[in-house]
């Protein structure tokens, strides 16, 4: 299936499904290599710009924000392909939803403050720099800003 299609679908569903299409449909295309442990971590900054609203108030708005994730940066005819990791996906998103649902003092957080990530083998971005708070396989998560809740 392309990426285009499934961008399209989430554009016509309910926000509540369409967030937890556009958080699977990121967490394979940036990290369906990886362990659960990084794909949550990538989940995870998703979540945790929604909650800032500085991208967007919705996750796909977040993660369509442009040159911010995977869905923006490779072709609208990448197809989601690998069946398997696509299921892992839809896994890992759903519970990275349910966890972050939670308050914030019970709350897993794998990367705790992170805003950004980046594969620093093959990317070089400008903030590359900023405060480390994890690596986990071949991604390395940033706190670039302090991200608060709006409202908070």
């Amino acid at each position: 299936m392309k990426l285009a299609w499934i961008m399209w679908l989430a554009s016509v569903l309910p926000p509540q499904p369409a967030d937890s299409l556009c958080l699977s449909t990121t967490v394979y295309l940036e990290a369906r290599g990886q362990s659960t442990r990084g794909q949550q971590a990538v989940a995870e900054v998703a979540l945790r710009r929604r909650d800032s609203g500085l991208w967007g108030g919705t996750v796909c708005d977040v993660v369509t924000a442009r040159k911010q994730f995977a869905p923006t940066l490779v072709s609208p005819n990448t197809r989601v392909s690998n069946s398997d990791a696509w299921a892992r996906s839809i896994t890992v998103a759903i519970e990275a939803q349910r966890n972050w649902s939670l308050p914030r003092g019970r709350r897993v957080e794998v990367v705790p403050g992170a805003s950004h990530f980046a594969a620093t083998a093959i990317a070089s971005p400008s903030w590359r720099t900023a405060y480390q708070v994890a690596t986990i396989g071949d991604h390395t998560f940033f706190r670039v800003q302090r991200l608060t809740p709006r409202g908070a």
